[in-house]
């Protein structure tokens, strides 16, 4: 490439554009906003970045520095980044999921320029990449772009990709960390679950159901019994996120009142999803949470990241365009009767873990405040 270091940036930067990258478990993304006429461009410099990157010691070195700062800031000197890394580890021990994207602090630190350029050698060519453009482009256009400008690369001698094992169970199903840190106690119980990948039938549908009739802001019926209704709770929240190679988590994140104690609230969590699973969640309830998820997912059609993001996640874990495209109709399908039944799973997995991050009871406000993180801007490498 012809292009020096940190030109990439600098040139979108100078068109009035935007660019950034991030990594997760299952893919990297590189993404940038230009206008529709400089789509021949910024293709052009993606196509350059996969073929003739020179990864070099004199620039690897302080790239490798700004991870380090990221992983420092983003973790070691965050209680919840401790927390959140520790229950993952103990949860999905020894399987892929269980590690952080970000690396173990051990590992960042062998990492080399040589290393890096092995890694991009094994894993950047056409064959194993997906290109995502949405926008004022007609298709006809940008196929052929992508044959003029893509078509000439060599495909890549690439491995096929292994297939993410099964979760294993946690040795332990309970985790309490005390930090220093930390002013406000929080709960977390985290179940493993079947994603789009490894549901049987459509169940991970049921369980994205599931989580918005029982979060939904405060809408949700958790929110309703135990932060109305009981007092217990200042914030509730459900995280599911079904976009996976393997198996993917079911989160309840709750926030004790003041006054109450992290333990009072997992003992009323426990009672509700018991009763509720028991009695099962109301057809009325249920409908109304699939109509909140299809005017996200209308909302989302309306900016111009949310349909790449959406289409990328996919394509990149295994799926096609058809099953983004009939997501709609798949939560149309849900019934009450299959969130009754993820429900009932949920609440007799046996792959789960309580988790608790509770302040140092001992420490004082000064002792408190001198170790709270230096949290500066998010440098968007996660």
């Amino acid at each position: 490439s012809n292009m020096a270091p940190g030109e990439f940036s600098k040139m979108i930067a100078a068109q009035g554009g935007e660019d950034n990258a991030f990594t997760s478990y299952d893919y990297t993304s590189y993404h940038e906003t230009v206008a529709a006429d400089r789509l021949p461009m910024i293709m052009q410099m993606e196509a350059d970045r996969m073929q003739n990157l020179q990864i070099m010691p004199e620039t690897a070195t302080p790239e490798l520095s700004v991870v380090m700062n990221e992983r420092q800031q983003r973790t070691d000197n965050n209680p919840e980044g401790r927390f959140g890394e520790k229950l993952r580890h103990i949860l999905l021990p020894h399987h892929p999921y269980g590690v952080p994207v970000i690396g173990w602090k051990p590992e960042i630190e062998q990492l080399t320029a040589a290393k890096a350029a092995e890694f991009y050698k094994q894993h950047y060519a056409p064959n194993n990449a997906v290109v995502i453009i949405s926008g004022d482009v007609t298709p006809e256009e940008v196929m052929r772009l992508a044959a003029a400008i893509y078509g000439p690369i060599p495909r890549g001698d690439i491995a096929p990709r292994k297939p993410v094992p099964p979760a294993t169970n946690p040795k332990r199903h309970r985790f309490v960390m005390t930090d220093i840190g930390v002013e406000q106690a929080q709960l977390e119980f985290t179940a493993v679950v079947p994603s789009y990948s490894t549901q049987k039938n459509t169940e991970a549908y049921a369980y994205e159901v599931l989580s918005e009739a029982l979060d939904g802001g405060e809408v949700g019926l958790l929110y309703r019994r135990l932060a109305v209704e009981q007092g217990l709770a200042s914030g509730v929240e459900t995280n599911y996120d079904p976009d996976a190679r393997g198996d993917a988590l079911f989160v309840i994140a709750l926030t004790p009142q003041p006054g109450k104690t992290p333990q009072q609230l997992e003992k009323a969590l426990q009672d509700q999803l018991q009763g509720i699973a028991q009695n099962g969640l109301d057809a009325k309830l249920v409908e109304a949470a699939k109509q909140r998820l299809e005017r996200t997912a209308i909302f989302a059609r309306d900016s111009l990241m949310m349909p790449g993001y959406a289409f990328g996640m996919a394509l990149t874990t295994g799926h096609s365009v058809n099953d983004v495209e009939e997501w709609p109709d798949r939560i149309e399908r849900v019934t009450a009767d299959d969130v009754n039944a993820a429900l009932r799973d949920l609440v007799a997995n046996p792959h789960n873990l309580m988790a608790m991050l509770l302040p140092d009871s001992k420490a004082t406000a000064a002792q408190r405040e001198a170790v709270r993180p230096m949290l500066n801007r998010d440098m968007g490498i996660r």
